[in-house]
């Protein structure tokens, strides 16, 4: 009865490891290339592939050599393979890290196709064990059917546990280095456990042991991703989390770490970048607005709260509501980012769940939930941007930050032409592109129909300095959509093919 619990207690544990590895190496992976549906492709794809190649490989090791001491084989090495990847990996993902730098798509394929490349051989060897253990299972002819289901069924509740366990409790809890580490422990354990009672553990074993514990002291820990001047970081079920002071300047990065989503600087309230426009979309609502016409705000994509106090100090302590997905980052936002406007009521949340349960009207809805660069798809829909609508005042207005290139604004045409689906004007402000030729735009949406020549009269009325300088720095940027095209519905918003073509349209651009 021991050896049969021992082989479906493998089963067990083959599977509680196979999905805790896929979940830990998609964080591996988020933390330096983000989690498009590009990078889960490749990973579900190859883990997929992996999974296939140890299944067969372990029934044919099964047929031709079975035996209790080979299955406890096939858990301590695995073990050994899942324990050693945060290690190997590290200098490949900091190659990763540079490519995205210098958007090198060549170095950045290779980084990811070598990462990949160690978690293969743990998991091929993860493979093999259910159909191993299935042959040592099986007593008899009649029994089989009885004995692969327990075994392929314990697996799967394994996979369940490890998925689930993985993603909510290790990483967020331990941080992914240590969450590979408690992944290995089960099979190196269970391994040891098993070959000792089949009499087939060599000192060579423990020797191995001893060197992965020694590798994990030893080796520095601690740090996920180093980057210069970083002050914080932490890893939420949602993100990988940044704060970089530089000088009085702090600023948040998520995961790849590529985009800026917030900055603070205690004595300046104007940003020069993205943020700053979203100050003067309420002077698109309608003619003769004023600074004291803002009354409320929305703001999707709260982050570690620049917006939120950019308006507070520029319109008053107006009521915002604040909604971020993430509690970690509403926790760094008040920590790091000085985020305690008295006016503020952050809310985790998903912003599209929160705009369909707010009991309240909005001067200005502000998104800016970027996962950079990718904007989440169910906030970009003809059926969101109805559902902001009915939460607008009667001047009020809707303002999302969109991505774009110098050859490529598909992606803002996409969002200007659905949501002039449903607001009666829709404006585009371009931000200069950067030396690296991206950008931003901003595109706003109003309730009521306006002109532009409404706006430019708003501008000119303007009294606070800081609008002033934001309005004067708009106004040439400024242009009413007119193009038609893609309107993005539930049904089909491939947001993330539109940016895919952009990143890929700017790193085959020619230089010059």
């Amino acid at each position: 009865m021991r050896g049969r619990a021992g082989i479906y207690l493998a089963a067990l544990g083959g599977g509680f490891c196979s999905l805790g590895l896929e979940m830990a190496t998609s964080r591996l992976l988020n933390n330096y290339f983000g989690s498009s549906q590009i990078v889960w492709a490749v990973l579900i794809g190859l883990i997929l592939v992996y999974l296939t190649v140890g299944n067969y490989l372990g029934g044919r090791l099964a047929d031709r050599a079975p035996g209790a001491s080979r299955l406890y084989a096939l858990l301590f090495w695995s073990g050994m393979g899942v324990g050693l990847v945060p290690f190997a990996s590290r200098p490949l993902l900091s190659l990763g890290q540079d490519a995205l730098e210098r958007y090198s798509a060549g170095l950045l394929a290779g980084s990811v196709v070598g990462v990949m490349g160690l978690v293969a051989v743990p998991m091929v060897l993860l493979g093999t064990i259910s159909p191993f253990a299935t042959r040592l299972a099986v007593r008899s002819l009649g029994s089989s059917g009885r004995s692969a289901g327990g075994v392929y069924a314990l697996s799967t509740v394994g996979s369940l546990l490890g998925t689930w366990i993985t993603s909510l409790a290790l990483v967020p809890l331990l941080g992914t280095r240590v969450t590979f580490l408690v992944l290995a422990l089960p099979l190196v354990g269970g391994g040891l456990a098993g070959m000792r009672r089949e009499r087939s553990l060599h000192f060579g074993h423990s020797v191995l042991v001893v060197a992965l514990l020694a590798l994990a002291v030893l080796w520095p820990g601690g740090t996920v991703k180093p980057v210069p001047d970083m002050i914080h970081e932490r890893e939420s079920p949602y993100n990988y989390i940044q704060v970089v002071e530089r000088g009085q300047t702090r600023t948040l990065y998520l995961n790849e770490g590529q985009g800026v989503h917030s900055v603070y600087h205690p004595n300046m309230v104007l940003t020069g970048s993205v943020w700053d426009l979203f100050l003067v979309a309420p002077l698109f609502g309608a003619p003769n607005y004023s600074a004291g016409d803002v009354d409320s705000l929305c703001l999707i994509g709260l982050a570690a709260g620049t917006i939120a106090k950019q308006y507070s100090q520029v319109y008053g302590p107006i009521p915002i509501d604040g909604v971020e997905i993430d509690p970690e980052i509403i926790a760094v936002g008040r920590q790091y980012f000085d985020m305690n406007e008295p006016n503020l009521n952050p809310v985790a949340m998903d912003g599209r769940y929160f705009l369909a349960h707010a009991q309240r009207e909005y001067d200005v809805i502000v998104v800016d939930a970027y996962r950079p660069p990718y904007i989440p798809p169910q906030l970009t829909t003809v059926e969101f941007f109805r559902l902001a609508e009915a939460r607008l005042s009667e001047r009020g207005v809707v303002a999302i930050n969109v991505g774009r290139s110098l050859r490529d604004d598909e992606l803002v045409r996409a969002l200007a032409s659905t949501m002039g689906e449903v607001f009666p004007s829709v404006y585009v402000v371009d931000l200069p592109a950067s030396s690296a030729g991206l950008s931003n735009s901003m595109v706003v949406g109003t309730r009521q129909a306006t002109r532009y020549e409404d706006f430019a009269a708003n501008v000119a009325a303007l009294s606070d300095p800081r609008l002033v300088e934001v309005g004067q720095r708009v106004l040439s940027h400024v242009r009413a959509h007119v193009e038609e095209g893609l309107v993005l519905t539930d049904d089909r918003a491939p947001v993330e093919e539109l940016i895919h073509q952009l990143i890929l349209d700017y790193l085959l651009a020619p230089e010059g």
